[in-house]
C-alpha cells in the first residue's frame, strides 16, 4: 500500500559528498521504487529568516518557502528526517526550519497547551536518521541520545507523530566503503517500507 512520504535532508551543506545526502537519496530511491508518493525538502537549498520572538512564532508572517514545507508536512503520512549531529544536536538551520514549519495551527492547536487534542499531525509516522563522528553506542548509552530523544518526544510526539523510529549511524568518518554500502541498502529497504 503506497504512502505519501516526506523526506527532509537536514544537512545545511549542499555539497554532494556528505553521507547524509546519500542516505536520504537511498531512502528516496526505495520509496519511489515501490510506488510511494515522495516530496523532499533539502534544508541547504532553502533560504528563510530565523524566528526571533514568541509573537513571530505564534502569529508572524510565514515565508513562501516555509508555507510549501508546511503543506508537505500536512500532506505526508510518513516523514523521514536525516541530519548530522553537530555539537550534540541537529544543525541550527534544520532547527530553524522546524521552528518555522511546526507553528500553531499547523502542528498543534493555538493556545491549547498540553491538550491531547492539540496534536494536529496525529496519524503520521516518522523515521529519524542521525549521522555522527562518535560511535553510536557511546551516543545512545553514555549520552543517552539526549538530542534524539528530545526531538522524538518534545517535537514530533508533541505534534502527534507516532510511532517515531530512529537510526543512528555512528563513527561516520571511520566506517569504510562496505559499511557505507550496508547503510545505504538499509535506508533503501526502509524507504520501500516507508518506515
Amino acid at each position: 500500500m503506497s504512502k505519501r512520504v516526506l523526506i527532509i535532508n537536514g544537512h545545511p551543506d549542499p555539497r554532494p559528498d556528505r553521507f547524509v545526502h546519500a542516505l536520504a537519496d537511498a531512502y528516496q530511491r526505495g520509496a519511489l521504487a515501490i510506488g510511494h508518493e515522495v516530496r523532499r525538502i533539502d534544508v541547504g537549498a532553502i533560504d528563510f529568516p530565523l524566528l526571533r520572538s514568541a509573537e513571530e512564532f505564534a502569529s508572524g508572517t510565514v515565508p513562501g518557502a516555509i508555507q510549501d514545507c508546511q503543506d508537505s508536512f500536512v500532506w505526508a503520512e510518513h516523514v523521514a528526517l536525516f541530519f548530522p549531529l553537530w555539537l550534540g544536536s541537529m544543525p541550527a538551520k534544520l532547527k530553524a526550519l522546524l521552528e518555522q514549519v511546526l507553528r500553531p495551527g499547523v502542528a498543534f492547536a493555538a493556545g491549547s497547551g498540553l491538550s491531547h487534542s492539540a496534536k494536529l499531525l496525529s496519524g503520521k509516522s516518522a523515521r529519524i536518521v542521525v549521522t555522527m563522528g562518535m560511535p553510536a553506542l557511546v551516543y545512545r548509552w553514555y549520552f543517552r541520545a539526549h538530542s534524539l530523544r528530545s526531538l522524538e518526544r518534545n517535537v514530533l510526539a508533541y505534534c502527534g507523530f507516532a510511532p517515531v523510529r530512529a537510526s543512528v549511524v555512528g563513527s561516520i568518518e571511520a566506517i569504510g566503503p562496505a559499511a557505507r554500502q550496508r547503510w545505504l541498502a538499509r535506508m533503501k529497504a526502509l524507504g520501500v517500507r516507508a518506515r
